[in-house]
């Protein structure tokens, strides 16, 4: 058994261990936003996130209840709303307790700052041969109509619900994301491939990916073709919140990038990846989330929590077996 701060600690400890930054990075991150607190004044401090303090993924939290709540069943989503709350509910009263809800996609809190962790873009960029000031420049602009866009949201309608109902809720978002992120740099390099059809099959040996296909919603190209040659691979579309900045796929094929791996990308997006002829392998918005939380939610089974999947979640286990 284990409660839900140590599911949340487990799975910050991950993202941080798996994520595109080194932990000196995030440790420096984090010392920078501790001091920056000890200098604000108390009406300032009234206002201050202190999540921020020991968090550098501030669109993953605990949005409600208590974070000692044992956990012995879970109800877990990509996506979780109103209904799913009372479907929890629901479950809860006819003999199969969910203990928490636990969400992908974030909403309260968790939803406002997901442009907080956008940033991590820019370091993926750097990484791939795009100057850190020009990535920080293009990312600036694209965080601010973002934030600007989520502004109007309804954003704590979820959470309200969970309150009404008493059902505690955690959102997982880049802590899932830095797992897939990791988990797919890490499987498909090793794999060495030529052409883009040596990463679709690669893909397909995975469970998620192959439940998605069945489904109809399997990868896709959406720039190229299968048998076009890869070239340098990005990662970049798997971790940081959501799209970035569509000026970023001149500076990428400038740095050399001839294929990028992404969950989901935005038709504008894609017209200028063509343009600047940087094939786009489109891995799966739903089986790549559920990869990143299914790495996740292993940790939560090696402890003995039932996992009930629901909300678009493609439930499969490695708890059992090495991963690499």
């Amino acid at each position: 058994m284990m409660t839900l701060k140590q599911l949340y600690d487990k799975s910050l400890e991950l993202a941080i261990e798996r994520g595109p930054r080194t932990k000196k990075d995030v440790d420096d991150q984090l010392k920078r936003v501790r001091e920056e607190h000890k200098k604000l004044d108390e009406k300032k401090k009234a206002y201050f996130d202190e999540e921020s303090l020991t968090n550098p993924f501030l669109d993953s939290r605990i949005e409600f209840g208590d974070p000692k709540t044992q956990l012995k069943r879970i109800m877990v989503g990509i996506d979780i709303g109103v209904g799913e709350m009372l479907l929890a509910n629901e479950l809860t009263k006819n003999g199969k307790k969910i203990d928490a809800v636990i969400a992908h996609h974030p909403e309260g809190r968790s939803l406002l700052d997901l442009t907080q962790v956008m940033d991590l873009q820019e370091d993926i960029a750097m990484m791939e041969g795009v100057p850190v000031n020009v990535a920080e420049k293009l990312m600036n602009a694209r965080i601010g109509d973002l934030n600007r866009g989520l502004h109007a949201a309804n954003h704590y309608q979820v959470p309200n619900a969970a309150k009404l109902l008493n059902i505690p809720l955690a959102c997982l978002h880049t802590f899932a994301d830095n797992n897939v992120y990791w988990f797919i740099k890490k499987y498909i390099t090793a794999k060495k491939p030529k052409y883009i059809s040596d990463i679709v099959e690669a893909l397909m040996e995975l469970p998620e990916y192959q439940m998605a296909k069945k489904m109809g919603n399997g990868p896709m190209m959406f720039v190229g073709h299968e048998k076009a040659r890869v070239g340098k691979i990005s990662f970049s579309g798997f971790t940081g919140g959501t799209s970035g900045s569509k000026d970023m796929y001149e500076k990428m094929a400038a740095a050399g990038v001839g294929t990028i791996l992404a969950m989901h990308i935005p038709e504008e997006h894609r017209k200028l990846a063509e343009k600047y002829h940087i094939n786009v392998l489109i891995c799966g918005h739903m089986a790549s989330d559920s990869l990143g939380v299914n790495l996740l939610m292993d940790e939560a089974e090696k402890k003995g929590v039932e996992i009930v999947a629901c909300g678009g979640f493609l439930r499969v286990s490695r708890a059992k077996k090495k991963l690499f």
